[in-house]
């Protein structure tokens, strides 16, 4: 660091900081980086307002659902039939309606399988599934048969299929206010969800001979029309998600008389599909669920379950739910499922926690699945709104993660002999945290995800990562923290979209940390480092409040928290949301300076110590021994006055010009001159593109040190370079840009002054020997050098 002396006090007074930010003409640079986004956001209306809250004519269109459902566990088939009320509450007639036929993805022919992109590797080559990824949609005719669509009085409805949606022709228009009945009939052949790669289906155990079934996206169901779309009716290509409007159902699902049934919404008749003791267990889990290390209450025990597995069933039996204000509908049977539950408090009410699992997913499942939860709810709860539900499940079988109101499907098996990894635990815990999560986001909070992924996945995995960090302050949540998105901001820029982009278009590859972590890793930044905790969390608590049960866009959640905040986003919403530039500040130089003192006990000092460094040359060193042999010191005659004359030495006329100086100088003046006063002009570049705040660590040369916090504003006359003043006490021995890790910096090295220095990491040659083989998880090592004997085929809740 290069050290200045000003040459007198008035200089360094009116040398501002303002001054020292400004870079020279040639530099400066016109930006809109600072500018509102304007004309990027809809225009404001009387549907949604500036502010981002819904407007005075607001409105959403509902569909209320009354569906009969039967499975075949020989065929693996869904015959069903639903009548469907559907409300016009805009101001417009509808001559058609639009419904999606979601399962119409798993014909062969179907444009999300068509237009997918494949090669082969002259090297590698290809498996079948790369060359054909359909293939496995060819054992069996897939898709939905419709056999009836017909009005409210049995007469035939026109109505066309164009793939994943199909169009209902009205007799008459469908004016504003008004509803329309229709039933349709329809039936399907369920997925085998693992070898296709489905968010629902099936999947078989071949021990045992039994399935287990995850079934979604089962019914034809109504599209959203909007103020702001019309209908969206967008073809369902498989990755971008779903459109859906709330609506009240009642479902009876037939099933054979051995399976346990969990669904969307409350079970209508426990008595009816529930034996006497399981029924017992049943009411006795109600008061369960508020006490730290409670266990969950075996409604159908391991024991029970097992016995299923092996007996035959002997009828079929009807559960019957009823699911008030959802935007869907899903279930999962099997005669396999283990099945606990609680029923914590949850924002002042009582609401079921509940998991069903087989016997191969123990003895995880039965120790965190229902206890994360409860976990979940009070968590998202305390954030957004108090959950609304009377129940949240947690469903394990094929499906990684797939969620749906008050019903989620879950992965993270341990082995076949009851050991796991550490990272399948932590999967387990943040899965469950994840799906059941997205109950507030889009359950609740409504967004478009056929258009935003972001507005779900983003805003969800953000919660899940402060829930898992509630959970277990060691848990990794490397979704929400900064330096872990890196990687994915160093990709060329052409291998990344922006966050603001429509789902199918984002590149299958890096769907991930575009959908989920980079967005949740911004809304955290904005948390901690933009906007602090309290600014963030009332702001991102009134967009949950607003936009509860009604349908937000991208502009209403910029908006909100922007309004309920007092916080200037737009220049972080261009940088994180709509480009994909990366974080990249350098720390190029730091210039020192000290006011230039006038104090001769100073001045003189200085002079001394300069002209002693100079002589201190390495002659000088070395004539020190022979010194006493000089003329001078051998002839005291050869001395007068100068050999004695101490031109350093502070006289009484060096004091009272010193003093005469001071009394010409203004109290602030005379502080600062007399302070010693340290300056340092930070010299910063902003490489990357997003303009972040600029936070600077001081180590100083005592062991102490300080942090400076300068917002993204510090940028706005020029986004490219800028030079910045500050002031110490204290000397400062380094300095680190961004020392905490915050703002996603792509590249740290040039982050300090003086440059740290980092070695080059190498090994000592020696011949290596042993194989690659995975090494066994460290339960299963432990197990085996303790000869534990295998776990019995059927465990318990797994009870710490």
């Amino acid at each position: 660091m290069q050290k200045i002396i000003l040459l007198a006090i008035g200089v360094s007074i009116g040398f501002t900081t303002a001054q020292a930010q400004a870079p020279s003409a040639p530099t400066q640079k016109a930006n809109t980086r600072f500018e509102q986004l304007g004309p990027m956001l809809p225009t404001p209306n009387t549907f949604r307002t500036a502010s981002g809250a819904p407007g005075k004519d607001y409105f959403q269109n509902r569909a209320d659902y009354d569906i009969k459902a039967e499975l075949d566990d020989t065929k693996q088939r869904i015959t069903a039939s639903e009548n469907i009320t559907y409300q016009n509450n805009s101001s417009d007639a509808l001559r058609y309606l639009w419904l999606q036929l979601d399962q119409n993805l798993f014909k062969p022919d179907a444009d999300g399988n068509t237009t997918e992109t494949n090669s082969i590797n002259a090297e590698r080559g290809a498996s079948p599934g790369q060359l054909d990824p359909s293939a496995a949609l060819r054992n069996k005719e897939y898709g939905y048969t419709i056999t009836s669509v017909r009005d409210a009085a049995g007469k035939a409805l026109k109505y066309t299929i164009n793939q994943t949606m199909m169009r209902i022709d009205l007799p008459t228009p469908l004016a504003p206010g008004k509803s329309v009945s229709f039933a349709i009939d329809w039936n399907f052949n369920i997925v085998d969800a693992k070898s296709v790669g489905a968010r629902s289906g099936y999947e078989f155990f071949p021990k045992d001979g039994n399935y287990v079934y995850e079934i979604a996206q089962w019914f034809p169901r109504l599209c959203a029309y909007d103020d702001a779309n019309g209908w969206q009716n967008k073809q369902f290509l498989g990755q971008g998600e779903f459109t859906l409007i709330f609506g009240n159902y009642k479902v009876a699902i037939t099933v054979p008389n051995d399976h346990v049934v969990g669904a969307s919404g409350e079970l209508q008749n426990p008595s009816q599909v529930l034996t006497a003791a399981q029924l017992t267990r049943w009411n006795s889990a109600k008061a369960k669920g508020d006490k730290p290390g409670e266990n969950p209450v075996q409604i159908v025990t391991p024991a029970e379950a097992e016995a299923a597995e092996k007996a035959k069933p002997t009828g079929k039996k009807t559960w019957i739910y009823k699911a008030n204000n959802v935007r869907d509908f899903a279930f999962a049977t099997s005669r396999k499922f283990i099945w606990d539950a609680l029923q914590p408090n949850v924002g002042g009410k009582r609401v079921w926690a509940m998991s069903l699992y087989p016997k191969e997913a123990n003895p995880l499942w039965g120790q965190y699945s229902t206890r994360l939860v409860a976990h979940t709810l009070r968590s998202y709860s305390r954030r957004t709104f108090d959950y609304p539900y009377p129940v949240a499940y947690s469903v394990h079988g094929p499906i990684g993660g797939m969620e749906y109101p008050m019903i989620s499907f879950n992965g993270a098996r341990p082995l076949a002999d009851g050991t796991y990894s550490q990272g399948t635990k932590n999967f387990l815990i943040s899965v469950v945290i994840h799906e059941v999560g997205h109950n507030f986001f889009p359950m609740i909070v409504n967004s478009d995800e056929r258009q935003w992924s972001w507005m779900d996945e983003g805003l969800n995995s953000f919660l899940e990562g402060l829930a898992c960090l509630e959970w277990d302050p060691d848990f990794p949540a490397r979704g929400i923290e900064p330096q872990y998105i890196v990687p994915y901001m160093q990709l060329d820029s052409t291998q990344q979209v922006p966050i603001m982009s429509s789902s199918d278009n984002i590149l299958p590859n890096t769907f991930g940390p575009n959908a989920y972590s980079k967005p949740a890793t911004a809304l955290n930044i904005l948390r901690e480092t933009v906007m602090g905790r309290e600014l963030f969390d009332y702001a991102f608590k009134e967009y949950s409040r607003r936009w509860m049960f009604k349908s937000p866009t991208p502009a209403d959640f910029f908006r909100t928290m922007e309004d309920a905040s007092g916080v200037d986003l737009d220049w972080f919403w261009k940088g994180w949301f709509y480009g994909v530039q990366p974080v990249d500040q350098s720390l190029v130089k730091v210039d020192w300076f000290q006011p230039a003192s006038q104090n001769p006990e100073v001045t003189k000092a200085e002079a001394r110590a300069a002209a002693q460094r100079r002589a201190n040359t390495i002659s000088k060193q070395r004539d020190a021994a022979t010194k006493d042999q000089s003329v001078v010191a051998q002839d005291s005659t050869m001395k007068d006055f100068y050999n004695s004359y101490d031109p350093y030495a502070v006289t009484d006329e060096d004091k009272k010009k010193y003093q005469d100086y001071l009394a010409t100088l203004t109290p602030d003046e005379r502080k600062l001159a007399e302070a010693g006063t340290n300056f340092y002009t930070l010299s910063l570049k902003n490489k990357g593109g997003i303009p972040m705040p600029v936070i600077v660590r001081m180590q100083f040369e005592d062991g102490t040190d300080s942090v400076a916090r300068f917002p993204a504003e510090i940028w706005r006359f020029n986004d490219v370079q800028i030079r910045k003043v500050i002031t110490t006490s204290k000397k400062v021995t380094q300095w680190t840009l961004d020392p905490y890790r915050e703002i996603a910096d792509i590249n740290t090295d040039d982050n300090s002054f003086p440059a740290l220095a980092e070695p080059s990491r190498f090994q000592l040659f020696k011949q290596q020997r042993g194989g690659g083989a995975t090494a066994p998880n460290p339960m299963q090592q432990q197990r085996q050098s303790q000869s534990t004997p295998p776990r019995p085929a059927v465990q318990g809740s797994g009870r710490n």
